[in-house]
């Protein structure tokens, strides 16, 4: 069955094969759609003023669909980051990662400890790393994940799509999810340049 947009009662998260390509732009579904890194496309675009701003980090229970992503037991806990991907002041993605706590075995460790570095540096440096199949997600205001992916975000979208992979390092299973905000569209997105004063915002 194919969805669109407007699809308010089928299950949230599909296989992109799954929407209808008029759903979105052909530009958001390039960033869909892309197997490369983020976090590299991301530098490219803004260059210094790309940072990461951990929003919250815990140990936790994953929802009853992430668990299932993951082939977790219920009572099994989970290291889960939440994350903006900004460009200077702007945030333009949103990122929630849930690790099972065994995957964070080795020298997986390390992950527990990023702080406010880029997990996908770490995931794309790791010759073992394998992902799964992209699922796409629609979400609209008021629902959960919505509201924490558009805290601090100016703009008033009604929706926003993103996007989840479980990946594999050393065959241990974490879940990415990645929503992208109306700012990474925008073709003005405001950024601090290293070289220019401090605190003058440049337009792209």
């Amino acid at each position: 069955m194919i969805y669109g947009s407007t699809q308010r009662h089928a299950p949230r998260w599909r296989p992109a094969r799954h929407y209808l390509r008029s759903a979105v732009s052909a530009e958001l579904w390039d960033w869909l759609l892309d197997t490369g890194s983020l976090t590299h496309r991301l530098r490219r675009r803004c260059g210094g003023a790309f940072r990461v701003a951990v929003r919250r980090q815990f140990w936790g229970r994953p929802t009853a669909d992430e668990r299932r992503m993951l082939g977790m037991a219920a009572a099994e806990r989970s290291l889960i980051r939440e994350v903006h991907l900004l460009c200077g002041d702007t945030p333009l993605v949103f990122a929630r990662t849930v690790i099972p706590v065994s995957s964070l075995r080795g020298r997986q460790r390390r992950l527990t400890r990023l702080g406010s570095r880029p997990l996908g540096a770490a995931l794309f440096a790791d010759r073992s790393l394998r992902r799964g199949v992209v699922d796409v997600v629609c979400l609209q205001r008021g629902e959960p994940l919505f509201t924490r992916a558009m805290a601090d975000v100016a703009a008033k979208n009604a929706t926003i799509w993103g996007r989840r992979s479980v990946f594999h390092l050393q065959e241990r299973p974490l879940l990415v999810s990645e929503i992208f905000l109306p700012a990474l569209l925008q073709g003005r997105t405001q950024r601090v340049s290293p070289t220019s004063p401090r605190g003058v915002a440049l337009e792209r």
